[in-house]
């Protein structure tokens, strides 16, 4: 069984390793364009959704439950990760 404490430091470690792929990929292609405030942005909501999940992990009991509500937070990451990188709604911090 995990502990709580190696979850978050795998939470963290994770995050990390996401953003180093924009980070490498800058090094080899002039298509991947990240400012330093892309970079803490999407390390903002990935670890927020990290956190947000090990909440419901630690908090609701049923594992129907704990699903539903996941599944939620991540539909929720993606459309605000979509908004932000191509502007499917046109909201103004969409950016294009």
């Amino acid at each position: 069984m995990i502990t709580q404490n190696k979850r978050l430091i795998a939470i963290i470690l994770t995050v990390v390793f996401i953003l180093c792929i924009p980070l490498v990929a800058m090094q080899f292609t002039n298509e991947v364009d990240w400012k330093l405030l892309d970079f803490m942005i999407m390390g903002f909501l990935l670890l927020s959704t990290g956190l947000a999940c090990e909440f419901v992990l630690r908090k609701v009991k049923g594992t129907d439950s704990r699903i539903v509500v996941i599944s939620i937070i991540l539909v929720i990451l993606f459309l605000i990760w979509a908004e932000l990188a191509v502007g499917i709604f046109g909201s103004p911090f969409a950016g294009s």
